[in-house]
């Protein structure tokens, strides 16, 4: 009896702990069912077509389109030189001077031939009259007559060429004020003041504000691409602001140095914002109206029947989708279509994805 009574409390605690056991398992065993047919999180992006032209850009330099080289029109030694380097001047306004002291006496020996021929003409015009009254009432042969008129015409003439003189000496004397020509800024005086020069010598350079062109080098594979593309510019210190350009000039001959294409285009709405000198960014877009929707290349796979995709619909079902790509990116591609816009596409660990699974989209991983 003894015994009896010192096994049955075991025999009970065995049990209870083997019940306890089974029912571990069993919780368990459900756990992992509920998991198993948990919806599985996947990441997703939203598809949204845009703009797919192909776009380059490169570094520009804002230069005048027109920059010439002023010098005076006669020799002379240089008095006054009224400019520095970077001036903005104004169309008229002076800009070097030279001595005028050969030039005005240049100017009073005209002065003096033409009073001296004005006396001549007088003289030969009054013997013309008496030599033409004379041979009327038969005092005077034809001959002389003709001498007359003959002298008279000489002397018209002569008076006609000291008159062009003078002129001319006036003229010179104005050449010794060199004025700007157009409205632009000064960016080069290679003369200074008491230096001997000669007509037609560089003495200023002056960079015309009227038309401002972007200054650009091209490599090889983009010259053709610049004839047709649509570019566009934005400067450095003011990158909200985008100008229209158009091609002006293209190089012929590529530099030696740089093995590049020098282009310049014209800025058509340029404003007081745009500088000589000033850096920018030159876009130029090819003339495409096609469009793509650029999503990550994690988003793609091909299982041997072509590039293809995983769309997402409302209830979380996951849909195979053969796609048409554009063109790739360095992380991403672009689908020219099989997408629609709107949808979703799993955009991570696609390889893991079956289709008819049911996922739990997420726009974004958090750490």
């Amino acid at each position: 009896m003894s015994h009896t009574a010192f096994v049955g409390p075991a025999a009970i605690l065995v049990a209870a702990l083997t019940l306890a056991g089974c029912d571990s398992s069993n919780s368990k065993a459900k756990e992992k069912g509920a998991d198993a047919h948990a919806p599985r999180p996947v990441l997703v992006a939203p598809v949204r077509y845009e703009d797919a032209a192909r776009k380059r850009t490169f570094a520009a330099t804002i230069r005048p389109s027109i920059e010439s080289d002023l010098g005076f029109r006669v020799n002379g030694k240089v008095a006054q030189r009224l400019v520095r380097n970077g001036d903005l001047v104004r169309a008229g306004q002076p800009l070097l001077t030279l001595d005028t002291n050969d030039l005005e006496l240049h100017r009073e020996q005209a002065e003096a031939e033409v009073r001296a021929a004005k006396t001549n003409l007088t003289q030969a015009a009054a013997d013309e009259r008496r030599v033409n009254e004379l041979q009327s009432k038969g005092w005077a042969a034809s001959a002389a007559a003709e001498k007359g008129r003959a002298a008279a015409e000489e002397a018209r003439s002569r008076l006609i060429r000291a008159q062009r003189s003078l002129e001319l000496a006036n003229h010179a004397l104005d050449y010794a004020v060199l004025e700007a020509d157009a409205d632009g800024v000064i960016t080069a005086t290679p003369v200074e003041p008491g230096q001997v020069i000669a007509a037609g010598q560089a003495a200023v350079r002056l960079a015309r504000l009227a038309e401002l062109e972007a200054l650009v080098a091209l490599p090889e594979s983009f010259v053709e691409q610049a004839r047709n593309a649509a570019a566009t510019l934005t400067l450095w210190s003011l990158p909200d602001k985008v100008y229209r350009l158009r091609l002006r000039e293209l190089a012929l001959a590529a530099d030696p140095a740089t093995r590049t294409y020098g282009a310049r285009f014209s800025i058509l709405n340029a404003d007081e914002s745009v500088r000589l000198g000033m850096s920018a960014t030159l876009t130029m877009r090819e003339p495409t109206d096609k469009r793509a929707a650029r999503l990550p290349l994690t988003a793609l796979f091909n299982h041997g029947s072509g590039p293809a995709m995983w769309v997402v619909d409302g209830n979380g079902k996951l849909t195979q989708r053969s796609v048409e790509i554009d063109r790739y990116d360095d992380r991403t591609v672009l689908i020219a279509s099989g997408i629609e816009e709107g949808e979703t596409v799993v955009a991570l660990g696609v390889e893991q994805l079956d289709a008819g699974l049911t996922v739990r989209p997420i726009s974004k991983l958090a750490f």
